[in-house]
């Protein structure tokens, strides 16, 4: 197979996994009885939190899966001195964090389809919490 088939095969391999684990991730909140009925425990918060960070780090891989098919999904205040793959990984990651857990810090703004990733990526932010108590109090009722 030639190099570039195989890049690109690699890239839509890799970018279909990653949304895969992220439904899969929120499918878990929606699930009867993943919950133990407990509002509050090590294990719930546990549980919300590699949610979060199932979320977190695909969102961050997407943006970098698009990137390196030449699709610029952000843009930076500050732009990095080097193109290290890490270091741009970690950008993106941050900017994933940034987005899920707040309406961003303006340091890294989404361009192109970045601005959709991002809505989506933020209405999941402000999802989770929501859904996760709601799933408590439903289990909570039903025991």
């Amino acid at each position: 197979m030639e190099p570039e088939k195989r890049g690109n095969m690699l890239y839509i391999i890799s970018l279909a996994f990653t949304i895969y684990c992220i439904v899969m991730s929120l499918k878990t909140i929606f699930i009867p009885n993943t919950i133990k009925g407990k509002l509050v425990s090590l294990e719930n918060f546990l549980y919300l939190t590699f949610v979060y960070i199932t979320i977190l780090i695909g969102f961050g891989l997407i943006y970098i899966l698009l990137e390196t098919k030449g699709h610029q999904v952000l843009i930076e205040q500050y732009p990095m001195k080097t193109e290290d793959f890490v270091e741009r990984l970690g950008t993106y990651i941050y900017f994933s964090a940034v987005t899920l857990f707040s309406v961003g810090y303006g340091d890294i703004a989404p361009i192109g389809i970045g601005r959709l990733i991002a809505m989506v990526e933020a209405l999941i932010g402000y999802t989770i919490p929501a859904a996760f108590v709601a799933r408590a109090v439903f289990d909570l009722e039903r025991k």
